[in-house]
């Protein structure tokens, strides 16, 4: 199963012409390409699928989406690789 995860953008920068985010799932930190989500900034939520992020959301969508995800802990491992905090 695939999973968009929201996270919070923390940091942008440029890595060879792409822009690119440290981005937080609820105390995971994964790097995110932003190319797809050219709106986004620091502090915004973004939906994050296989290392792209897609959409942009507001923060209490991304809250009530970590909290269901939360209970759903198998399938997010195995998506980022390690369980949410």
């Amino acid at each position: 199963m695939c999973l968009g995860i929201p996270g919070q953008v923390l940091e942008l920068r440029d890595e060879a012409g792409l822009r690119m985010a440290t981005v937080d799932f609820g105390g995971v930190r994964r790097e995110v390409c932003l190319d797809y989500t050219p709106g986004a900034d620091v502090g915004s939520y973004v939906i994050v699928h296989v290392g792209f992020a897609i959409t942009e959301v507001d923060e209490d969508e991304a809250r009530r989406t970590l909290d269901v995800l939360r209970a759903m802990a198998g399938a997010v491992e195995t998506e980022l690789g390690e369980p949410l905090p």
